[in-house]
């Protein structure tokens, strides 16, 4: 598997030598997976935020400051995430934390970020557990599970696939996406006809096949990271007649189909985030001139990545020119209606939830996508 961490680490050098000496910083923080089983979920994160602060850099910072992003791999384990938060707060001394991936390691750390007041913006998953009830000081970007769930069961049952099973991870992620396709084949008076999980991390999923295959479904909802997915999905490709194959954003799209190549054809993948090849949109085009400049490979996890940043910049323009705590949340809070680019965000006090945005999309047989 081919990774994009010696590229982050390039790119975040060549940012710090192009800053003058010297100058005022304002540091956010970011614990995220960037080895192991889910690490290029982390990495594209982190490499599409930097990208963007980059660019902000580049054209003076906010009020004179510079924007630095210090990141720490945790691994996707959350005991790490929490070390992690604890290090960033106390010893790093950031201003607040951004980007960070996965829901157990991200819940892991919410005791610790809620203890000292510290703003979140941006968590890389769609679980319930940071959207309801509001947390103060968690800003979600992206669409929920719930949100993309019910996209998907739509879109199923339109084309008449009734019949459908769940794959999911055990932890929160998996469980959330499992409670929204049960939610949203519920309101249309259905239920899954067979389910089966995978550990965090692992990717063993012998009695999965061994759970869902026999109910012989018509198409197989996944809410897994890659590595449990690339697993799933070569054994099911071994039947005679293999059901049609969905996951949410969060199997980290590009790795998936690196992994699959040719046998990902035709597996299909909800997104919340645009499309990042498709330039008529404001800030996919902003995006993509910015990636440029670093010889950046799209993707979607990094397109989240720089909008997130970008949502966290706007953020510290409406903080004021001596930024608190407390003036970041009132000028994220603020933006109740803010257009990133064809990407509008929703944040106001009591609720957190920015967007709403779903997409669908399918792998080719080259390794790339089409909607």
């Amino acid at each position: 598997m081919r990774s994009l961490w010696p590229a982050v680490f390039g790119l975040v050098w060549q940012f710090a030598q192009a800053q003058p000496a010297g100058t005022p910083s304002i540091v956010f923080g970011q614990s995220a997976p960037l080895s192991g089983p889910a690490g290029q979920l982390g990495v594209e994160m982190n490499f599409g935020a930097n990208v963007y602060f980059h660019e902000v850099n580049r054209k003076g910072g906010i009020h004179g400051r510079r924007l630095e992003l210090k990141v720490l791999d945790d691994r996707n384990e959350p005991k790490r995430t929490v070390d992690n938060t604890k290090r960033l707060i106390t010893e790093d001394r950031v201003f607040a934390l951004l980007g960070y991936v996965g829901a157990a390691t991200t819940q892991a750390a919410v005791p610790t970020l809620n203890q000292h007041g510290i703003p979140l913006v941006g968590v890389f998953s769609g679980a319930d557990s940071f959207r309801a009830p509001n947390n103060p000081n968690i800003f979600n970007v992206r669409a929920g599970y719930l949100e993309e769930s019910q996209a998907i069961v739509r879109h199923l049952l339109t084309v008449g696939l009734t019949r459908i099973a769940v794959f999911y991870e055990n932890d929160a992620n998996g469980q959330s996406g499992l409670l929204g396709v049960e939610g949203a084949l519920k309101e249309r008076g259905l239920h899954p006809v067979a389910t089966g999980f995978v550990e965090p991390n692992g990717i063993d999923v012998a009695q999965a096949v061994k759970q869902i295959v026999p109910a012989e479904p018509q198409a197989v909802v996944m809410i897994s990271a890659y590595g449990g997915s690339v697993s799933f999905i070569r054994e099911v490709q071994k039947l005679a007649k293999p059901p049609s194959l969905w996951n949410v954003s969060f199997v980290g799209s590009q790795v998936l189909s690196r992994e699959l190549d040719e046998r990902g054809r035709g597996i299909q993948i909800s997104q919340v985030v645009p499309f990042p090849w498709n330039a008529n949109v404001p800030v996919v085009r902003e995006y993509q001139q910015a990636m440029a400049q670093v010889n950046g490979e799209l993707s979607f996890g990094s397109l989240e990545g720089y909008i997130t940043a970008k949502i966290a910049v706007e953020g510290l323009r409406r903080a004021g020119k001596v930024p608190t705590r407390a003036s970041y949340v009132a000028g994220l809070e603020s933006m109740t209606s803010f257009d990133v680019g064809g990407y509008p965000i929703r944040f106001q006090p009591g609720n957190h939830n920015g967007s709403s945005f779903v997409d669908l999309t399918m792998m080719t047989s080259n390794q790339r996508f089409v909607r």
